[in-house]
């Protein structure tokens, strides 16, 4: 039962047999490389724009209850690790990429939180989120999905503790450290006004993230029917030992979210890349991306800003080796 619900309802791939067969009837012959080109290309960008739908507005409603000022109230009541455990899962109910959380980062810094527990809600909001569960779940089972959640989870709260404790207060900008901000009232939100905040985030994200989504799908189209599977073992499969930290770095300097992301993961897995060095790759692009990293340092001075860097970037590698070993041994 499981099974049926991984393979047919997260992972649609009756949706992918239908398009294969109607590719099929149009004499497109879906077993050359053009033709299983278009049937990836249409499959994975149907079945993304519907857990997109879906996901979105599932988790706007929820995030319709964690306003900033009340996602700050929770936080404040916190301290010590605790606090940068909740900030941690607050994380997980926020936006889907880093430039998104980084003016809640900022906010919520200004507001007088400990530097440590705003960045364990920095580096959970992209990484960490219910839709990269969901979406996780789909291509790669619930078992890798789990373990990838509690991972990430534990590199926000280690990150966070970690530059808690290095005392980094100075290095955050002074425009930041002594503005506060103003939290406004809200007013109680009846359940049809949540349903419409939710549909309305829908179409914008949707729209906003679209661009990325068919870029992505596109390579992993390439990628699928195009690049000889000889080549993606040799560079990014068992043989070679550094396919983790050369997944990682090319995934920073890219920008897109786990939507994006996940096209090109399912055709590198595909194709024979171990699932700790396509694992890597995703979390260096949501977490690590220059263009969040270009606005960050608006927020942060280069000390705090390399800090940061090196810890995401250490923990991601880690996080890799890690996944290679339990695919090797346990999963």
């Amino acid at each position: 039962m499981w099974n049926f619900i991984q393979d047919e309802i997260f992972g649609m791939k009756w949706l992918n047999r239908l398009i294969g067969s109607l590719l099929n009837a149009c004499c497109l012959d879906t077993e050359s490389k053009l033709g299983g080109s278009l049937q990836f290309f249409i499959y994975d960008m149907i079945k993304i724009m519907i857990l997109l739908g879906f996901l979105i507005f599932v988790i706007t409603y929820i995030q319709s209850y964690f306003p900033p000022e009340r996602t700050k109230e929770i936080l404040g009541r916190f301290h010590g690790i605790g606090a940068n455990c909740i900030a941690a899962l607050l994380g997980t109910v926020t936006p889907f990429c880093s430039c998104s959380s980084i003016p809640l980062f900022m906010g919520f810094t200004s507001a007088g939180l400990p530097l440590g527990v705003t960045f364990s809600f920095l580096i959970s909001s992209p990484m960490v989120d219910l839709g990269s569960l969901i979406l996780l779940m789909s291509i790669f089972g619930w078992k890798v999905a789990v373990i990838y959640v509690i991972v990430g989870l534990v590199i926000a709260v280690t990150g966070g503790t970690l530059i808690e404790k290095l005392h980094f207060e100075d290095q955050v900008e002074e425009f930041i450290r002594n503005g506060r901000s103003i939290d406004t009232p809200q007013n109680e939100l009846t359940k049809r006004d949540r349903m419409r905040y939710a549909w309305k985030q829908v179409a914008e994200t949707a729209k906003k993230v679209l661009p990325y989504i068919i870029v992505g799908v596109g390579i992993g189209a390439i990628i699928h029917n195009w690049i000889p599977e000889e080549w993606v073992v040799k560079v990014l499969g068992t043989g070679n030992p550094f396919g983790v930290i050369i997944a990682t770095i090319c995934g920073i300097p890219m920008y897109a979210d786990i939507f994006g992301c996940i096209p090109i993961a399912e055709a590198l897995v595909a194709k024979g890349a171990k699932l700790g060095v396509v694992l890597a790759f995703m979390m260096g692009v949501i977490t690590l991306s220059l263009p969040s990293m270009i606005m960050l340092k608006k927020a942060i001075k280069p000390k705090l800003l390399g800090i940061f860097i090196a810890i995401c970037t250490v923990g991601i590698i880690l996080v890799g080796y890690f996944f290679n070993f339990i695919q090797n041994y346990i999963i």
